[in-house]
């Protein structure tokens, strides 16, 4: 199959790329000829990711993105290097399962404010570099903020707070040409569902439950992505895409913790 070159122009953050889903975006957005900006809050993991990318095409800036501070320091190393800013892709999050009743401060702050506060961030320091390219935001929410799960309270908060700010941004940014759009995954292999994919009779039930029969893969999740990022998606904007196997057509009910990062 002939490789897609969308984005040979184009230069693309991706928050929380030094593994699972962010890694698997970082690497379509590559292969597709992007300037790739990675980020995390460990560099030697980032530097694991980047030692196959070409290097004049990749730029590192780890830290974390719940610091307001930091949005604005990755963005200017990023339009210093690369001249500008076309897309920004919210990955970075975290999850705390359990009962809320035993959450602890720290639990629902550190969730809040990676998942929230961290989006809130990259987003207003992006906005008047992508209002100069007509850029794209897209944030990785969940199918967790659209229905519930038995042990994510506080997942489920965030990622509902992620999918209406995409909406809210897609109507307040059109105007300025940038377009807002969201991918909701369910269960997808990464560093944040490692737990789980151990325990045979958890994934049983998730094999059962999604229609297509197994869990998501970093590589379904960077698809979609780079979609909404390209212009064969210039007309869409205010869409939280449901990626998920079909986990989405069981209208509303509980997610069974559907969780990507």
């Amino acid at each position: 199959m002939e490789t897609l070159s969308r984005f040979g122009d184009k230069t693309v953050i991706v928050t929380g790329s030094s593994g699972g889903i962010g890694e698997g975006i970082a690497r379509r957005f590559a292969s597709e000829g992007a300037n790739v900006v990675l980020n995390s809050r460990n560099r030697d993991d980032l530097e694991k990711v980047a030692a196959d990318f070409d290097a004049a095409r990749t730029l590192i800036v780890e830290g974390d993105v719940s610091d307001a501070d930091f949005a604005g320091k990755i963005v200017t190393k990023t339009v210093e290097t690369f001249g500008s800013l076309d897309v920004l892709v919210n990955n970075a999050g975290v999850a705390a399962f359990g009962q809320l009743v035993d959450a602890s401060d720290e639990d629902i702050d550190s969730t809040l404010n990676i998942n929230v506060k961290g989006v809130l961030y990259l987003c207003r320091a992006a906005i008047p570099e992508l209002a100069k390219t007509k850029g794209s935001i897209i944030n990785v929410s969940s199918v967790s903020g659209v229905g519930g799960d038995w042990v994510l309270p506080i997942y489920n908060a965030s990622k509902g707070a992620v999918s209406n700010l995409t909406r809210s941004l897609a109507l307040q940014l059109g105007s300025q040409g940038i377009r807002v759009n969201a991918v909701l995954p369910t269960i997808t292999r990464s560093d944040m569902s490692a737990g789980m994919l151990d325990q045979d009779a958890m994934m049983d039930a998730f094999h059962n439950r999604i229609p297509l029969g197994r869990i998501g893969e970093p590589e379904d999740i960077a698809g979609p992505v780079a979609f909404l990022a390209s212009q064969d998606a210039g007309f869409v904007t205010g869409v939280n895409l449901a990626v998920d196997g079909g986990t989405n057509a069981s209208n509303g009910q509980p997610n069974m913790m559907a969780i990507g990062g």
